[in-house]
């Protein structure tokens, strides 16, 4: 770090009057990291310039383009000896901040060991937690109580949660690496919960092991959040949270709104003018207004009391649905639960007061009527499915209008992310996949008819898995059958998919406490795999029924 010095070291040796002094004289506490060191005052001007001169030959002569800087903390350190005294150590390390981030220029600067405020438009990147390490909690001769500031994976991810709102305001939240290996005291149910705060809060992805000596197992818990998505879920109970402290619920949206209304728009342009559902001033409109509200554009000033941080942005013909992570970070099995009120999209009741045509949604170049009933779609229920269990299951609707929780009973330390998706019974849906933890992100474009669903998955790189379809089967009291279902993976026709639930999805007519018809479903479970190519063909999954 620019402002720290070893006590041996030439500079130290050298440049005695550099040196941060207590009250009394003597050398100022830095604090124990394996070793004492020595803290560089940042108000003398030749401690300045030394760490200009150095962070310049780093991003300048050696061209390096990303810069962590630790223990940032050591040019505050508290003691009159300094060059100095009229200035505050909050205004040293301002200072400080200012001087390396004038050397750097546009390098990618990730801070670390710093008081946070004093950083806010000086970084790009901040570590907002303690060390992760090899154990839950902080491993003898450490003690194990101190499970805050101490390396471990614990106090990691409960700064990784509480400090998760920061991120993408004030910079990109670093939450330490991932640990993959073996090596390690965790477990597998473990490294599955860092996985997923990483994921749903949106932070730096980092990975530190050597990636040839990790099993394949461990290796595919990382590839199953890659690429991170810039969106940053919420904390539902951050204000009461027990064991703690430790955040347990985070709520994200997926969305297809922004996707849907630009594709709409150059429809519009396409047409030049045209008959079309909306007018173009009216689709610009909704366009700018969606861009803002749903994902995450770097450099974009956003409303901090909207929501569009936790929106990930998906692919036309996806829809609009909940991500919830439960976690349990008891020593103990536990049951979570939260309210399907918490679990609805926040613009579901709009629509329904305002009158907001959801019944249409675009499908290619044109846009079609998906139900016959105004309202059915809020009366269907939800899909349900867990991430990394793989596990699917139908919801109805007198769950939301009961308030009934989501309950789910998890191991120690364990978490679970769950897709919500109101359920549409009359159209192919896509419920998820094991490829991506939004289940959604996976996919390039969504594009269904009456008899035929076309899926392009992104091929920018290998993968492998499986995805899971809603695909209609009839309305009525009678069986449920899918009849001539055939299933092609990239131009070939596969046998690897089965039918993995059947739900009979009731439909409620306003005012009627019971089901007025069903409608039967299918939740088709097909293997896919992607060469990662480029090339035309390749992640494309038809089915035709």
């Amino acid at each position: 770090a620019p402002f720290a010095c070893d006590k041996g070291s030439k500079l130290a040796k050298g440049h005695p009057d550099w040196i941060i002094r207590n009250d009394k004289g003597r050398v100022a506490n830095s604090a124990h990291c394996g070793k004492y060191f020595y803290g560089l005052d940042a108000t003398n001007p030749a401690v300045r310039k030394h760490v200009y001169d150095t962070i310049r030959r780093a991003v300048k002569d050696w061209g390096f383009e990303v810069l962590k800087l630790d223990f940032l903390y050591a040019c505050c350190l508290s003691g009159n000896g300094k060059y100095d005294n009229t200035m505050s150590r909050a205004e040293a390390m301002y200072l400080g901040f200012r001087t390396i981030r004038a050397a750097a220029g546009d390098a990618f600067i990730i801070g670390c060991g710093s008081p946070l405020g004093s950083a806010i438009g000086f970084v790009d990147g901040m570590r907002v937690s303690c060390d992760t390490g090899p154990t839950w909690y902080p491993a003898f001769p450490l003690p194990w109580w101190d499970n805050g500031t101490l390396p471990a994976l614990r106090g990691m991810l409960r700064n990784t949660l509480s400090r998760a709102v920061l991120g993408h305001r004030w910079w990109h939240n670093d939450p330490d690496c991932i640990l993959l290996g073996e090596s390690t005291k965790l477990t597998d149910v473990e490294v599955v919960s860092a996985a997923s705060i990483v994921a749903m809060t949106g932070g730096m992805f980092l990975l530190s092991d050597d990636m040839e000596k990790v099993s394949e197992s461990r290796l595919s818990v990382a590839k199953k959040i890659f690429p991170l998505t810039g969106v940053t879920a919420v904390p539902l109970d951050l204000h009461s949270a027990q064991n703690g402290g430790m955040p347990s619920i985070l709520r994200a949206w997926c969305s297809d709104e922004s996707t849907v209304i630009n594709a709409q728009q150059k429809e519009v342009r396409k047409t030049e003018g045209l008959p079309s559902s909306w007018s173009s001033d009216m689709l610009r409109e909704q366009a700018s207004k969606l861009e803002c509200e749903v994902g995450y554009s770097p450099g974009m000033i956003m409303n901090p009391y909207s929501r569009e941080r936790s929106c990930f942005a998906v692919a036309p013909g996806l829809g609009t649905w909940t991500v919830v992570s439960l976690s349990n970070w008891m020593d103990h099995s536990n049951k979570l639960s939260v309210s399907f009120s918490a679990l609805i999209w926040h613009s579901y009741q709009d629509y329904l007061s305002t009158g907001t045509p959801t019944s249409k949604e675009i499908i290619g170049d044109t846009i079609e009527r998906v139900f016959d009933t105004p309202g059915e779609q809020t009366e269907s229920g939800f899909h349900v499915f867990s991430f990394w269990e793989s596990k699917y299951s139908w919801v109805p609707h007198q769950a939301l209008v009961g308030n009934d929780p989501l309950v789910k009973k998890l191991a120690p330390h364990e978490t679970e992310i769950f897709h919500i998706k109101p359920a549409n019974p009359t159209r192919p849906q896509y419920i998820g996949s094991d490829l991506h933890f939004s289940c959604g992100f996976e996919v390039q474009n969504f594009e269904w008819s009456e008899r035929s669903v076309k899926i392009e998955l992104k091929n920018d790189y290998e993968k492998k898995g499986s995805i899971f379809v809603h695909l209609p089967g009839g309305r009525g009291d009678g069986e449920n059958k899918l009849e001539n279902l055939s299933i092609t993976v990239n131009g070939t026709v596969t046998p690897d998919w089965c039918v993995i639930a059947k739900p009979k999805i009731g439909v409620h007519s306003a005012g009627s406490p019971k089901p007025t018809h069903y409608y039967h479903g299918n939740i088709v479970k097909v293997q896919v795999s992607v060469a990662g190519s480029s090339g035309d063909g390749d992640g494309i999954v038809h089915f035709n029924f």
